[in-house]
């Protein structure tokens, strides 16, 4: 079936929804020409589903897929204008780097002399100009990667899928494969949308993120919005932050009891609120004493030890009792305080340290 006519809209509007067994997705996604979009969450949450959607990889049971205006959801896989990296990469092992990235343009029609000097070029813009002979087992983790988006570009895509690019790249190779592909990607004027559960890939290589769960957009903005002001406890985790629910009353935020039914705890805020809110703040603005503490500090709590657990030159510590939380203290203070699961602690947060937003 023909997409039907192009309105005059540009980039990705897109209306996600399909049902599979017991699992629902219901996902929409809007782009520019040039963003890159990045679909973070948990494993399970439907990341993949999204993406396999937009590809025409499986049928909606709604909604609709429009890329630069044109309304593509009826469009067969082979004829939408997507280019797509699996997570794998899918090269071909028989085909050189240079023929795995002609055979796109191959199978539009070009001819074999076209598709090979458009692959040449893309490898030669990637610095792969010396590889072009080479097949995938002889290249690296990074190139076989930059070899995969090459393929996906020779087809000149209006949409570039990226599923869990950093996937298949050993911890040591990451960073600078990261860097490399956010810049090759500021070079493609079309809309990307990146699939990962790794916030950091998230943080730097997209404009926009858009979290899921369970099927659901849960939060979406800018990284560094989605950084400062999580909206769930699963982003909070992943942006290393305690967040808690409750009711603005002016200064302070009532939470709602405590795992143990003890009441409502309360959060003194920096600037007045009023109405549902969310409040948040890092595990290193949280200060540990034995005794309560006397001074400035608004927010102090007795909690429980539940957990210890040393990371690099610093210590977590699990709390919990009218509020859950954690705590990233220096060795020197876990020595001094003597800590150990069970024991009782005091745990105070300035009011400046807590950020404080509606819900």
């Amino acid at each position: 079936m023909r997409p039907t006519a192009p309105t005059t809209a540009r980039g990705l509007d897109a209306d996600l929804r399909l049902t599979r067994g017991a699992f629902a997705l219901d996902v929409t996604l809007s782009a520019e020409p040039g963003e890159i979009v990045a679909l973070l969450g948990p494993n399970g949450a439907g990341k993949s589903s999204a993406l396999r959607a937009l590809a025409g990889l499986v049928p909606l049971s709604g909604g609709h897929v429009r890329v630069d205006g044109v309304d593509e959801t009826a469009t067969a896989v082979e004829h939408r204008p997507i280019g797509m990296v699996f997570q794998d990469y899918l090269l071909f092992e028989h085909l050189s780097a240079l023929d795995n990235v002609a055979f796109g343009p191959r199978c539009q029609g070009a001819g074999r002399t076209e598709a090979r000097s458009r692959a040449a070029e893309l490898l030669d813009h990637m610095d792969l100009a010396d590889h072009a002979h080479a097949r995938p087992r002889q290249l690296s983790g990074g190139q076989a990667q930059r070899v995969a988006l090459a393929r996906a570009l020779a087809v000149r895509p209006r949409l570039l899928l990226l599923d869990e690019p950093m996937a298949a790249l050993d911890a040591s190779t990451r960073i600078d494969v990261r860097a490399r592909l956010r810049h090759l990607l500021e070079d493609f004027d079309g809309v990307t949308v990146l699939v990962t559960h790794d916030p950091l890939d998230a943080m730097v290589l997209a404009d926009r993120i858009a979290v899921i769960e369970s099927g659901r957009v849960v939060q979406r903005g800018e990284p560094a919005e989605v950084a400062r002001r999580p909206r769930t406890s699963y982003v909070a985790r992943l942006v290393g932050l305690n967040l808690f629910r409750g009711r603005g009353e002016g200064e302070s935020v009532a939470l709602a009891a405590g795992p143990d039914g003890d009441g409502v705890a309360r959060v003194a805020v920096r600037e007045p609120h009023e109405g549902p809110a969310l409040v948040a703040f890092p595990p290193r603005a949280v200060a540990l004493y034995p005794e309560h503490p006397h001074g400035s500090t608004r927010n102090v709590w007795r909690l429980t030890v539940e957990g210890i657990e040393r990371f690099g030159d610093q210590v977590r510590v699990h709390l919990t009792g009218p509020l859950s939380l954690v705590a990233d203290i220096t060795p020197a203070a876990l020595a001094e305080l003597g800590l150990a699961r069970g024991d009782t602690v005091w745990a105070g947060v300035k009011a400046a340290e807590v950020e404080c937003y509606p819900d």
